[in-house]
């Protein structure tokens, strides 16, 4: 299920989990060509991160440079990885390589749309919206940045989730409250 601000915007609940990713990009009528040569949990990063995007206009009131990324997992890279350790076995995708780093998500969401300000990716057992909350805030109030696109991305396997959250300096549109709270009740 892909929503936003509550509304469904596509119910894949009846594709199969290794087409939901292209489904979602076909459905939300997307043309990036280089999302067919990504990995898994870069496809669902970009995807939820052009979701999210839509319509803010983001770009036209932060330059480039003033808008940062930070998301984070509890798996890593591990679904990329298992698929790059099979492939050692036999000759090796440099492609798939590259994906082998979790930060890579992050690094595709800026190349896609242009931000060039902070950016970082870590790594929890489970979704913390306190700590996201405190190291945005951190990156907001230091002015590293006057926006930021933050939230859990996860892909092993089957399980594909994403979770993001558009935080700005001064409040737009329909803004929840940026706290470790507003940050875990869609969770």
């Amino acid at each position: 299920m892909i929503s936003r601000d509550d509304k469904v915007v596509q119910d894949l609940s009846g594709t199969p989990p290794a087409n939901r990713l292209e489904t979602a990009y076909a459905a939300l009528g997307l043309n990036y060509p280089k999302f067919h040569k990504m990995d898994p949990q870069s496809r669902l990063g970009l995807l939820a991160a052009e979701v999210l995007l839509a319509g803010t206009g983001l770009r036209e009131r932060h330059a480039p440079d003033r808008i940062g990324v930070v998301l984070h997992n509890a798996d890593a890279s591990l679904d990329t990885d298992l698929r790059y350790a099979t492939g050692v076995q036999g000759t090796p995708s440099p492609s798939l390589f590259v994906y082998t780093l979790p930060n890579v998500v992050v690094g595709e969401i800026c190349i896609k749309n242009n931000f060039k300000g902070h950016n970082a990716f870590f790594i929890f057992g489970t979704y913390e919206p306190g700590f996201l909350h405190a190291h945005v805030r951190e990156v907001l109030l230091s002015g590293m940045a006057d926006a930021c696109l933050c939230g859990w991305t996860e892909v092993l396997g089957d399980r594909q989730e994403a979770l993001l959250f558009l935080v700005e300096r001064t409040a737009q549109g329909k803004a929840i409250p940026f706290t470790p709270a507003g940050l875990a009740q869609k969770f």
